[in-house]
């Protein structure tokens, strides 16, 4: 970030928007004025000489001190050198005031700090007793313990600039740095004495002067964070006091402790101050807490763990050679019974490992390094004992942390622990078998399964007596594999493979037993682990020969259930050799040494010389033979290995490819007998798919025939999936150098194709062409912009596709379309050469007024729907360009737009709302104005209109009108009549407001801040926030269409909870694998139904003998009505017929059509219940009778919209019909009909 100049700053003073600025101002505005006089220039050395002859005035000393300030910094260093003893002879009465003002101290200290970091080593070797340098830093010194928070920490930021900025001297220190350590020394040891007399003389004050202390903390951190450090002769006490300070103190003072111990550290990561580590590092083990302290241990084990990072990062190799002793001792505390305590020695041990194992004892270890690396390890095994038992997960995270910094020099070292905690795995009575599954993974992973495999072998094939098997390893081979030997799969877990399908196929067709099933599962896994093998193999030319490659092709032809695996396998060759390949020349990864960038290049090659071109015919094959949604592993196993293939190997897979696809294209186009069953697609797709896979790597000599493929295949509208592939064909071209050159050379052959095939295009091919068409136009050359207004007429009216990425596609390839007019700007548009235009048409210079010409042409089409598009369009131009179009371009458009709002089309008139939307959100203010006068009264017309929710898109353009405009601007052009519209959205805001302050009250601030987060990341660009964005709460929930057309995008409305219910038997759950379970699955919440023996519960009522509605009830009893339980909220007509036809009261049809009831439901029931039901379980309803009774029973009349009839069926007799609702009337009504 760039510094302000002085004039810059000011500027700022000159303009105040405060109260208290202002007296600043007006006295700069006479120091300025001075200078106009005497015809002085106003240079930084001119103001601070000003300056300074008014600090005698105590009247005005703020306002001039704080303008000193800002010009300090500016004024030349030897003037302030010179001046020194002068001006802090001015400043020192006004920071020796007792009642001075804060603001008053911490401008005088900004003084201090700029005089200070312009004297030199001279200037500091005067003593304190004259007025000097070092008597200023004892003045800083003091107010860095000032209670005034402000104020210490102003006067802390100068301290720590001085001390970091010492002058040219060959000492590493600040000539002051001893005197502020001594200084702050005093006060941390004066107040840490101060607080330990006072707890034992009261035990209750601890935190009496934890302030005090924390600020004289502040202050020793403040001078540890200097260019040298903390001096080297006071580094012991310092420890000693901080440690002393740990152990008395609370928990936030031994935090404050180590941050400065933190500080200190930071400091001496330098290499100037490196000299000093070494004495440190003694100190802090000299002052090692008692064992069983849990206070301070915890906190001494990380100042220990940052010691030795820091150490690490300073000279590596002798850190490492000297990581025993530390080892060793905090290893010991895992022994304590405090957690905090383990603990904090386990994250201590897993520091060392992580940061002090540096890369040269992985590449080249020397004899020393190994015996290190031994005792280490011993040092590890010895935590398994039985002493160590209480912390035995600290002991898994420490060894975890030892294979990850070993890597493969874990072996042989670390086998047998590998044994032990494997043993420990296998007894079904261990409980940490997660953790011990992380610690084998990881042991895997450093020293290789073979390692691992060769001290806890499977035991699967042939498993030994007292052998257990160990089948759950094979989920931790598959997850943590990599770098290792791939003959060691070919060796053991091939054949065990083979035994274990050979099982599966020995036992035929018959019904699969679980043991056949554990065999495939077991089959399965084992091929899972081939991608761990396959990601960058030690011995990839001496293990994967052409035996292995006939395996792996036998696999994915006869087992479709692997290909999956093999494919990941496959790809796992090519990519994690071509990522070494591929890594630069400094990358100092250890990896590089086992697998050099030469020894990767070697086996990329090996691969495309000897099995690419197979494999890829195999898995062309395969290709051919799967379905849609599993292809894409094998395509991208395909593209793998078309990126190493030789060059003469892949013009021939690609000329047998042509000559197929040639075929294929001469055969009819069949139609799917089932076009919901899955099926293959057909060879035509296939070839088409591997072409376009294969264009990237082509060389240039076979374009020619990829372009005659492709207009071959843009026309044939009868297969839209294969004319997608086609126009994919471009943008994928365009991915590489070669590819884009070949498109920039062909664009007049492409243009043309574009245009003939405008009316071949399919629907679905709709967004791939328009992505062709986006790639092609940065490519075009000026004397080809003809091209954009020859498309353009078809992008516009893309703007309305149904497909919304399709529309998102048009919108953004406007956008480009716009930027390529304005980058070609002042270039001729040969317009003769348009479709449809006359061969004597002008040419045009390119401009963005005249691209908003193009598109403005569709505003005189002669159907709605291209009008709207066109508006559509130019919205979103407009939007996009509204900073760099012209004032009357923009006037015009505006002008066009409010008499389209006259239009009786709705079609249009959404596309213009959406217009003016955006003009009245992002065009300027003084455009706008004018226009309101005929605008909004246009605007109102539409908002009585309710359909296609006009009224909410009418208030929200009013909302952001009031927001921009001011609420009288707009009552004013709003007609007499709708102005109540206005004030509905006045009381709504103030509604909102109301309850968004009674909220924040309540303490929901963080909620709604919260939420607020989330608001805005609900729009995917500025363009979508500025048509969505509302304060209206209930805009959110009207989805308007032309908001939909505006952008291409449907926004998605956050989901409120699931609104998704199971219905499920009481019997048995829903078994969701079922293929019928989707027919459970309810989006209204389903009623509980009345349980045959349920009694009813009676009517409440009153006194007087009416009926109580609505009433709570207390006493926990079911609702009122007794057939069934719905909830409160369910109060749509829907959930009643859910219930009606769903519940085990309703009737069923029988025989011939009539209505059984069920004859139990009865049962158990209320003793005043009559029962009418019939011996046969149900009772016979004459259709035509009901009918007529129904009838008589609304008197006649035809129930009207407000429901009354249904009101009076619902409270007729339960036995005269259905007991719930005419729903279920009307559902038998359906069924007669259907029967009938």
């Amino acid at each position: 970030m760039a510094v302000p100049s002085l004039k810059e700053k000011l500027d700022k003073i000159r303009s105040p928007n405060l109260q208290n600025q202002k007296h600043t101002a007006a006295i700069l505005e006479g120091v300025e004025s001075a200078f106009k006089e005497r015809n002085t220039e106003p240079t930084p050395t001119a103001y601070f000489a000003a300056l300074l002859s008014l600090l005698d005035n105590k009247n005005i000393a703020q306002p001039v001190v704080y303008l000193l300030d800002i010009v300090t910094p500016y004024a030349p260093q030897p003037l302030l050198r010179a001046k020194f003893t002068q001006i802090l002879t001015l400043l020192a009465p006004v920071l020796s005031q007792p009642d001075a003002d804060a603001p008053l101290i911490r401008s005088s200290i900004g003084c201090l700090e700029g005089l200070l970091l312009a004297q030199d080593a001279a200037a500091w070797e005067q003593s304190a007793a004259v007025i000097g340098p070092r008597r200023a830093v004892g003045g800083l010194l003091s107010f860095a313990l000032d209670p005034r928070p402000k104020v210490r920490k102003r006067a802390q930021e100068a301290l720590r600039n001085v001390l970091r900025n010492p002058p040219p001297s060959p000492s590493l220190d600040h000539p002051a740095a001893a005197m502020c350590a001594e200084t702050a020394m005093m006060s941390l040891t004066a107040v840490a004495e101060k607080a330990a007399q006072l707890r034992k003389a009261k035990k209750g004050s601890e935190t009496v002067h934890d302030p005090e202390l924390i600020h004289a903390l502040q202050l020793v951190r403040t001078v540890a964070s200097a260019s040298g450090g903390w001096p080297s002769k006071n580094i012991e006490p310092l420890c000693d006091l901080l440690l002393g300070i740990a152990r008395s103190a609370n928990e936030h003072m031994s935090k404050a402790v180590f941050s400065v111990f933190e500080m200190i550290f930071e400091g001496m990561a330098d290499e100037v101050a490196s000299a000093k580590l070494p004495r440190l590092l003694e100190v802090i083990k000299e002052l090692r807490p008692a064992p069983n302290d849990a206070q301070l241990l915890p906190d001494w084990i990380l100042i220990l763990s940052r010691a030795y990072d820091v150490s690490a990062q300073i000279a590596p190799e002798e850190t490492f050679q000297g990581l025993l002793e530390p080892f060793s001792i905090v290893a010991a505390y895992l022994e304590s019974d405090a957690k905090n305590i383990r603990v904090s020695a386990s994250e201590c041990l897993v520091s060392f490992l992580a940061t002090c194992v540096p890369r040269q004892v992985l590449v080249d270890p020397s004899i020393f390094d190994e015996k290190v690396i031994q005792k280490l390890v011993n040092t590890v095994e010895g935590l398994l004992t039985v002493k160590y038992q209480a912390a035995w997960l600290e002991t898994f995270n420490v060894i975890g942390a030892v294979f990850d910094a070993l890597r493969w020099r874990a072996h042989p070292y670390l086998l047998g622990i590998t044994k032990s905690i494997g043993e420990m795995r296998s007894n079904e009575a261990f409980t940490g078998k997660q953790e011990a599954d992380e610690v084998l993974g990881k042991a895997i992973r450093a020293m290789g399964p073979e390692a691992v495999l060769s001290v806890l072998p499977l035991n699967l094939a042939k498993p030994a007596k007292g052998q257990p098997g160990r089948a759950w390893m094979l989920p931790l081979l598959r997850d943590y594999t990599s770098n290792t030997n791939l003959a060691h799969f070919r060796s053991e877990l091939v054949p065990l493979s083979a035994a274990m399908y050979q099982r599966v196929l020995d036992h035929g067709d018959a019904p699969k037993t679980m043991e056949i099933k554990i065999f495939e599962t077991v089959v399965q896994q084992i091929w899972s682990i081939l991608p761990g093998y396959c990601d960058l193999p030690l011995d990839l030319v001496e293990a994967f020969d052409k035996e292995f490659a006939e395996t792996l092709t036998t696999v994915l032809y006869q087992q479709p259930d692997l290909r999956l695996d093999v494919c990941r396998s496959l790809k796992a060759l090519v990519e994690s050799n071509q990522a070494i390949a591929a890594s630069a020349e400094d990358d100092d990864d250890p990896l590089l040494s086992r697998v050099p960038r030469e020894t990767a290049q070697k086996n990329l090659e090996y691969l495309g010389t000897n099995f690419s071109a197979d494999f890829l015919a195999v898995l062309f094959n395969v290709y051919s033979t799967t379905l849609p949604q599993k292809r894409g592993p094998v395509l991208q196993t395909i593209n793998a290995y078309l990126s190493i293939i030789p060059a003469p190997r892949l013009m021939e897979t690609f000329d047998l490819v042509c000559e197929k696809l040639a075929a294929a294209l001469q055969e009819p186009v069949v139609k799917p007998k089932n076009p919901s069953a899955e099926q293959v697609p057909s060879t035509a797709h296939t070839l088409m798919d591997l072409v376009v896979t294969m264009s990237i790597y082509l060389p240039r000599e076979s374009f020619e025939a990829l372009f005659k493929i492709a207009s071959l295949v843009v026309f044939k509208d009868d297969d839209p999936q294969l004319q997608k592939k086609a126009y994919k064909l471009i943008p994928r071209l365009a991915d590489s150098e070669v590819g884009r050159a070949a498109l920039e050379q062909r664009h007049a052959e492409l243009q043309t194709l574009i245009l003939s095939s405008a009316e071949k295009v399919s629907a679905p091919a709709r967004r791939e062409r328009l992505a062709a068409i986006a790639t092609l136009i940065p490519l075009i050359p000026q004397t080809s912009l003809h091209f954009i207004p020859s498309i353009l007429s078809e992008v516009v009216i893309s703007c309305k596709e149904h497909n919304e990425k399709a529309r998102t596609t048009a919108f953004d390839l406007l956008v480009l379309m716009g930027h390529a007019m304005v980058a070609a700007d002042g270039a001729l548009i040969d317009n003769s050469k348009v479709p449809n235009m006359p061969k004597d048409a002008p040419k045009v210079k390119a401009s963005l007024e005249e691209y908003f010409t193009m598109v403005s042409a569709g505003l005189a089409g002669s159907t709605p729907h291209m009008i709207s598009a066109s508006i559509t369009a130019i919205t979103r131009v407009l939007y996009e360009f509204r900073e760099t179009l012209s004032r009357e371009t923009m006037s015009d458009l505006v002008q066009t737009m409010d008499l389209f709002l006259t239009s009786n089309n709705r079609e249009i008139v959404k596309s213009v709302l959406g217009f003016v939307k955006v003009c009245v959100i992002s065009l300027p203010t003084d455009l706008m104005l004018p226009r309101l006068a005929t605008l909004i009264p246009n605007v109102m017309v539409w908002s009585h209109e309710h359909k296609g929710h006009f009224r909410a898109k009418v208030k929200h353009i009013l909302e952001r009108m009031i927001r921009r405009f001011g609420v009288d601007i707009v009552n004013k052009h709003c007609p007499e009549a709708d102005r109540k519209l206005i004030t509905n959205i006045r009381k709504t805001k103030e509604r909102s407001k109301r309850k968004k302050e009674a909220a924040r009250n309540g303490g929901a601030e963080g909620d709604s801040d919260a939420e607020g987060g989330r608001r805005k990341s609900r729009f995917e660009s500025e363009y979508d926030q500025a048509l969505y964005s509302s304060d209206s709460e209930s805009e959110a929930s009207h989805s308007d269409d032309s908001d939909v057309e505006m952008t291409g995008r449907r926004q998605k409305q956050p989901r409120k909870g699931g609104n998704a219910y199971i219905l499920e038997d009481e019997g048995e759950p829903l078994d969701l694998l079922d293929r019928n379970a989707l027919a459970n699955i309810s989006t209204t919440k389903p009623g509980k139904m009345r349980k045959p023996g349920d009694k009813k519960t009676k009517v409440k009522t009153d006194v007087d003998g009416k009926l109580v509605l609505g009433a709570d009830d207390d006493e926990g009893h079911e609702d009122v009505g007794g057939a069934m339980d719905i909830d409160g909220e369910e109060e749509s007509g829907v959930g009643a017929y859910v219930a009606a036809i769903r519940g085990k009261d309703v009737p069923r049809r029988g025989l011939r059509g009539k209505l059984k009831w069920n004859r139990n439901r009865r049962k158990g029931g209320d003793e005043d219940d009559d029962s009418d039901d019939n011996d046969d379980g149900g009772m016979d309803i004459d259709e035509g009778a009901a009918a007529k009774a129904l009838k008589e029973k609304r008197g006649g009349k035809a129930a009207g919209r407000g429901g009354r009839g249904v009101q009076k069926w619902q409270r007729s007799d339960p036995q005269r019909g259905c007991p719930q609702c005419i729903s279920c009337w009307a559902e038998s009504r359906r069924s007669w009909a259907s029967t009938a």
